[in-house]
């Protein structure tokens, strides 16, 4: 009885061992689930805005946006690293900066700049890039009433800001676009950047040229226009751009450098 006890307990721990054997020879193969990062949606509308204008791919690759501004007092020259942001706007007797750092301003002579640079910097910047600054973080996309102008009957995105976005979170902007092409018509816009307190009262930009560059449709003219009971009245001044420039190269980081004899704004 002894010795069948001892032939059986030996036979179970060699089968134990076998099957430690196999376990180490053949390991359970675990899955891993690969996690994407959600993909931002944007209306269907604004999509085929972004696609007529060369399309949101395109746009995301370019690192750098460099434009002139026509002027009768001179012409401004401005160069925007795309993912960070920073800027320079090259004035005739001025130029406004803004780094990862600071908003800055140099004089270049002895007139005084009227105005204020934090408000200044990426004004004309925003008018620029769109449509495609409307593809930003911290945005809230929402229905807006369509626009009648001359007979044309152009559908409205509104869009409003996050708290805390930007310089000027309670702004509000309207893209009007073309219902046929859907290429972008018309901006309206609210101002609440001094009074810090939202406004209903929209101001328009009317884009009438566009010009391709790099495979991607940006302003070539744009036009102010008077507003009465948030409609457009009649045409203002208008913005002509020239020596644009849509890169997939970033500028170098020292353009955007505080110049020792700058000033920084607050």
């Amino acid at each position: 009885m002894k010795h069948t006890f001892l032939l059986l307990l030996a036979i179970s721990m060699f089968s134990c061992k076998n099957e430690a054997k196999k376990d180490a020879a053949n390991p359970e193969i675990i899955s891993e689930t690969t996690v994407e990062a959600p993909t931002k949606k944007y209306p269907e509308a604004l999509v085929k805005v972004f696609d007529a204008h060369g399309g949101l791919d395109t746009w995301n690759k370019m690192q750098s946006l460099a434009y002139t501004q026509v002027k009768e007092s001179g012409n401004v020259s401005t160069i925007t690293n795309l993912k960070n942001r920073n800027i320079v706007v090259d004035m005739p007797e001025h130029t406004i900066g803004a780094n990862d750092e600071d908003v800055w301003l140099n004089t270049k002579g002895e007139k005084a700049f009227k105005g204020n640079p934090r408000f200044y910097y990426n004004l004309m910047f925003y008018f620029y890039a769109m449509p495609f600054v409307l593809a930003d973080d911290g945005i809230i996309y929402g229905d807006a009433e369509p626009l009648t102008f001359e007979g044309v009957t152009y559908p409205g995105i509104k869009i409003s800001y996050q708290n805390g976005v930007g310089e000027s979170s309670g702004d509000d902007y309207v893209l009007y676009y073309n219902p046929t092409t859907y290429k972008m018509e018309w901006l309206g816009y609210t101002v609440t950047y001094f009074s810090k307190e939202k406004s209903s009262e929209l101001h328009f930009r009317r884009y009438t040229a566009w010009q391709n560059v790099n495979g991607l449709d940006v302003v070539e003219a744009m036009v102010g226009y008077k507003a009465e009971e948030n409609v457009p009245t009649a045409a203002g001044r208008e913005d002509k751009f020239i020596n644009v420039k849509l890169s997939t190269e970033a500028p170098d980081s020292s353009v955007f450098k505080t110049p020792e004899t700058a000033k920084v704004a607050k």
